[in-house]
Order: C-alpha cells, then sequence, then structure tokens
C-alpha cells in the first residue's frame, strides 16, 4: 500500500516528456503537411466543415486514454499537435461559447 504524496516531478506531463510537441504553443497551420516522420498529419483544420471539425475532435478524445497509454511517443507527440490543432480552431471560432453553469466551480 502506497502512503504519502506522489510527487508532482516523478510522473512529467506528456509535453514535458515529448520533445517535439515544443509546450503549449500551437504549430504553424502548415504543419498539418508531413511530420519528420513523413506522416501526414491531417487537414488543416481551418478547411474543415463544423460538423467536420467536431467529428475529428470525437475521434481524438475517443481516443485519447488508449494513445496517452500504450501508443509511441512519436504517436503521443501527433495526438497532441493534432489535438491542440483542431481545438484551436475551435475556439477561435466559437469565442463565445455557451459556458455551462453546473460546470463551474465556486471560487
Amino acid at each position: 500500500m502506497m502512503t504519502g504524496s506522489i510527487r508532482q516531478d516523478e510522473f512529467p506531463s506528456p509535453e514535458q516528456r515529448m520533445p517535439e510537441w515544443g509546450g503549449d504553443q500551437v504549430h504553424d497551420v502548415a504543419s498539418t503537411g508531413p511530420d519528420d516522420d513523413g506522416d501526414l498529419l491531417g487537414v488543416d483544420p481551418a478547411e474543415l466543415a463544423d460538423e467536420d471539425l467536431i467529428r475529428e475532435m470525437h475521434s481524438l478524445h475517443r481516443t485519447r486514454l488508449d494513445t496517452l497509454r500504450h501508443a509511441s511517443d512519436s504517436a503521443l507527440a501527433h495526438h497532441l499537435r493534432r489535438t491542440a490543432e483542431l481545438e484551436t480552431e475551435y475556439l477561435a471560432r466559437h469565442p463565445g461559447r455557451e459556458v455551462d453553469p453546473s460546470r463551474l466551480r465556486d471560487e
């Protein structure tokens, strides 16, 4: 049985583990071309219709845990980049998105 707390620095975030990620910055939209391994990263999110953008985000979120736990470092880095690209595009399109009051925390 584990007692005591787990130190935060014992488990780096995926962004800290992925040198390809480069932190919180979203790569240039041109990054949707081939990556360092020559793999295509997907359609430019700005070119996707709203329902296609939502479908792509659903797909990434559905596979998130499996990718985090079992994918190679390069696959996880790709997943992180693509998620950031799609979510950034969504937020750019919906800056006044409706916030569900039940999702707010008391401050």
